[in-house]
Formats: C-alpha cells, structure tokens, sequence
C-alpha cells in the first residue's frame, strides 16, 4: 500500500499517484480504503469501505469542483464506485467520511507538486452529468429567481421525477415531509398518519371548517382533512402531484370536501380559511420573500385562524440561506434555509402570533432512513423507472440529509400562530396545548 509518509520526499520531487494526493489532502487519515485507476491504493486494506475512482473523467470532476459537488458528479457520472454501502442508502460510507476524515490545504509546494502530478488537462471544467440543474447564473435565463416562472421550473426538476418512483420511495401515504413518530418502533406509515394528526389537532379544525394546505404536495394533508370533514384545499406547482392526487380524491370519494389545484399559491382567490397548512414548502419560497409570503397567508385567514408552517431550518440564524452545490444543481434548484429564528420573527413581523414552536429533527433522521430503506428495497424498479444516476442521486441525498438532521447541521420546526383582531384578541381560543404530542 502507497502511504505519503514513505514516499514523501519522493512525491515532492516527481510525480504523485492519486492515493497519494487523497493522503495528502486528508492528513493520512482514511477510514476507507481507496483504489485509483492509476493502480494506486490507499487507506487500510482490510477496510470493510471503499471508493474506487475508475476513469480519468472522474478526477477532472473531483479538480474542478472540489467539495460535495465534484464528488457528487463523479459518483452520479459512474467515475467514482463506492464499496460496503448500497447506493440507495450509502449512509455508513457518508458518515466514515464525516466523523473520521478532516480534509486540509496543504502547503503551497506541495499544492504545486498536486496540480502537476493531475495534469493541467484535469483543471479544465467538463461538462457536468445531464442530471445536473443549470448553474444560478445560468437559471437567470429562465427568470428571476423565485419568480413564478423559475419556481415552477424547480418545481419540475424536483418532484415531477416519477410518482411510480416517489410511490415505491415514499411509501402508501406519500408524503415527502418529515413524519413524526409516536414511538421507536412505529413504522414509517404510522408514523405519516401521526403527523397529519399532530398538524390537524394543532390547527383545531373541525367538521365544517376550511383549510387551505399550500405546497400540497400529493394531496395526504387536504385528504386526511377531508377524512375528519373538513373542506379543504390544495395547491401545488407540479403538475404530477397535482394529477395524482385528484386521482386520489376521486377515489376516496373525497371530492365534495377535498380539492387539489395545479398552480401557484399565489393564485387561490378565496379567503376567510380557519386553518392554513405550509408543509415543506418555506424551503422552496426564499427568505427574502417570506414577509410577502407570511403576509398573504395571513391574508388567507379569518381572525382566529391558524397557521402552521412546518419546514427544515438551518440550526443558527448565522449561516447563509442558499444550498450547497450538490443540493443546489441535483435535488433543490433555488431552495433556501434559514433558522427558526429568523422563521418565527418574519411570523411575527406580518402581525400573527406565535403560540407555539418545537424542533421534530430527530423524526426527520428517522423519516430519510425508512424512506431509504424502501428505495433499497424497490432499487432494480426505481432504477428501470427513472434510471440509474437518478436513482443514486436520490440515494446520496437521502442519506446525506439523514446525517444533516443526526448531526444538527440542519433541523425540521413546526411554528403555529394566530391571526388576531385589531385589538389583539384571538377569536377565543383554549389555554394552550389543545393537543396531544
């Protein structure tokens, strides 16, 4: 096995293998072992772990685009094989990578010595995998960002994949927001139905009252409420959601209480709701825009209405809103986080207010580890349906983002508030909490 330290002296004066340049940049420090297609060989060799870069294409992605980017491309191009994990659910390679390996700028002499052992052919930018989103600048063509026509557009990149695939990933409820479970052992079922319990408790709806779910997604939270009935209304911008659950309502025979349009939130007309519903959609909205967006849902709502805005946060106000690249150019084109801080304050700022918050992060983890162990069970099927990049992109973000929310670098919070009168009465509700956990 190549190890830097041996070859050290060696290396600065001629030409680097790979492992070598990997030993550099983490320290020695490989809880993995490492194979390149230059031959060379890295990390223990007995390492029930591995990634293997096959082709040279491969260090041209990981050259130009250093991080989670490179990376990404790499492994979704075919360039770069992990070993010991199963590509729906590479969540133990993910997390050797993250507590074990400390990635360092070396010197610059040595820094010199890298470039020149990788060639100055692999420092020129290649075109990036066709699953890939155009970059920001480039999205510009499409619109401004957030503008209706570019949130329709990432929309579209995000959630009109496949509903066979989202269904086999998902589960019966299909629901792509975090469950909340009642316990350990709940399955990923009970524990969907659970959450759609917790939200329709918190917004005390009742038979006869009007609820407005914006960003419905496949229609789970506008038919629970028709279930319990209530009349209720959905918007989503992806086209496919919208016909999958308008094909679900039928079905149910939900359709004189349940609706599920096919456009822009913006668009609904009607007002005087007694509960308004934002599950998962604040990431989609950008924070420069949530006083217009906390606004108009108040403007949605009767005095005495609620709202519950469920969404994944940044854990500090501090960090900056915009995504990673990886999530960025492949799973979020344009998606923003920010704190519940920062949530809760652009609430109270519109004039709601706030009664009530709490973090469900822990359910999030557990929410992307049964959601990949069904796309680990239904991969030849997913990856016949939308094909294998696409099917490992949805693996690595799954999995990465289970390890987001186990580590805290992000979290999932529910914020309900009220809208009150001019003198700051609440329409009379009950001491709080009305509901159960």
């Amino acid at each position: 096995m190549t190890t830097f330290r041996e070859n050290s002296t060696h290396s600065q004066a001629n030409k680097l293998t790979l492992a070598e340049i990997l030993e550099i940049f983490a320290a020695g420090q490989l809880p993995l072992k490492f194979t390149a297609y230059d031959g060379s060989t890295a990390g223990p060799e007995d390492a029930a772990l591995g990634l293997d870069l096959k082709t040279p294409r491969g260090t041209t992605y990981l050259a130009t685009a250093p991080g989670d980017l490179g990376l990404a491309r790499a492994y979704v191009s075919g360039d770069l094989e992990p070993h010991g994990v199963h590509p729906g659910d590479p969540y133990p390679l993910l997390c050797a990578l993250a507590e074990k390996m400390d990635f360092k700028r070396p010197p610059a002499r040595v820094l010199a010595n890298i470039v020149r052992s990788i060639g100055i052919e692999h420092l020129k930018p290649i075109a990036p995998p066709p699953q890939e989103a155009l970059p920001r600048w480039r999205r510009m063509v499409e619109g401004l960002r957030h503008s209706r026509v570019r949130d329709a557009e990432a929309i579209h990149h995000h959630y009109d994949v496949s509903n066979t695939f989202y269904e086999w990933v998902l589960g019966p409820s299909m629901t792509y927001t975090c469950a909340c479970y009642p316990d350990a052992d709940a399955t990923l079922e009970q524990a969907q139905e659970n959450k759609y319990r917790l939200v329709f408790d918190k917004l005390r709806l009742q038979p006869g009252d009007r609820l407005l779910d914006v960003g419905c997604g496949w229609g789970a939270m506008v038919r629970y409420a028709a279930r319990q009935g209530v009349r209720a209304i959905g918007v989503t911008l992806s086209r496919e959601q919208a016909a999958w659950a308008q094909k679900a309502i039928a079905e149910e025979g939900l359709s004189d209480l349940a609706e599920v349009r096919h456009g822009d939130y913006r668009d609904v007309a009607e007002s005087g709701f007694d509960a308004v519903s934002s599950i998962g959609l604040t990431e989609h909205i950008g924070v420069h825009n949530y006083p217009s967006y906390f606004g108009f849902l108040k403007s949605k709502l009767r005095v005495g209405g609620l709202l519950l805005n469920h969404c994944i946060t940044r854990h500090d106000n501090r960090s900056g809103a915009a995504a990673g690249g990886f999530i960025d150019r492949y799973v979020f084109p344009d998606g923003e986080l920010t704190g519940s801080g920062r949530i809760i304050t652009e609430v109270q700022d519109v004039g709601l207010e706030v009664l009530h918050e709490e973090n469900l992060r822990h359910h999030y983890a557990m929410t992307l580890r049964d959601w990949c162990a069904n796309l680990v069970e239904h991969w030849d099927e997913a990856v016949a349906e939308v094909g294998l990049p696409t099917a490992k992109v949805w693996g690595l973000y799954m999995a990465g983002s289970r390890l987001g929310f186990e580590t805290n670098v992000i979290q999932l919070h529910q914020v309900l508030a009220v809208k009150l009168d001019e003198n700051g009465h609440d329409g009379g509700l009950p001491l709080r909490p009305w509901w159960q956990p």
